[in-house]
């Protein structure tokens, strides 16, 4: 079993604490999806002494130029040698690549929709090369992992499941189709903010379930071959 600690969008002060390695003791791996400061990130890192794989969102991106190293390998265990070009603050950005890391295989598609021609934004026709470059790498997972892959993290939505109405906040169609080829256990995402601690926050589109982790979310999972 791993138990994540997603976050996305809000710096919680539930985690942004000095309490939070008494109240999150047992975490075994920290996912950002994305519009938090790497400042944050690095906190979390170094208070919880866990993996932090992320995305960037379409605000705070300052440092995006820093995690945009030569590609490797089609898969990239966090632990090897070569994985070090996109960490820093202690965090590893899975910005169109898979990375793997307790047992489990993680890509990441940041980013949300085209609006202001702001940094990290782009159009259906971008996202969808986007996801094309991941292919090779998907492939490559299922021969030898017997799966494509376990979570994929977003920052924006999924179009008509859990995004807004407005240009900024709509999702993606490309993620359905995404998610009905490689069937990914978990779609992650942010951008959408939830006021209320008791609105839905999941559901469940064919074999993937949808989770918007806004703020903070735990999450348990079966580690994967």
């Amino acid at each position: 079993m791993v138990k994540v600690l997603c976050v996305s969008d809000h710096i919680d002060p539930l985690v942004y604490s000095t309490q939070v390695k008494q109240r999150f003791h047992d975490i075994d791996l920290v996912i950002s999806a994305g519009d938090l400061p790497m400042r944050y990130l690095g906190f979390i890192a170094s208070s919880l002494n866990t993996p932090v794989v992320f995305v960037f969102g379409n605000h705070n991106n300052e440092e995006i130029s820093v995690f945009r190293p030569p590609r490797h390998s089609p898969l990239e265990d966090i632990n090897s040698a070569a994985h070090h070009t996109r960490n820093r603050y202690g965090s590893t950005c899975a910005e169109e690549r898979v990375v793997r890391t307790n047992g489990l295989l993680i890509a990441g598609l940041g980013g949300s929709p085209r609006y202001n021609r702001g940094p990290h934004q782009f159009t259906e026709g971008q996202m969808r090369l986007r996801i094309a470059k991941l292919i090779p790498r998907l492939l490559w997972n299922k021969v030898r992992h017997g799966r494509y892959l376990d979570i994929l993290v977003t920052h924006a939505a999924p179009r008509g499941l859990q995004d807004g109405s407005d240009k900024c906040h709509t999702g993606f169609t490309s993620f359905l189709w995404f998610m009905r080829t490689f069937r990914p256990r978990y779609l992650l995402h942010g951008h959408i903010h939830l006021y209320d601690r008791n609105a839905p926050r999941s559901t469940v589109y064919h074999d993937t379930t949808i989770i918007n982790v806004y703020d903070h979310y735990v999450l348990e999972l079966n580690k994967g071959s």
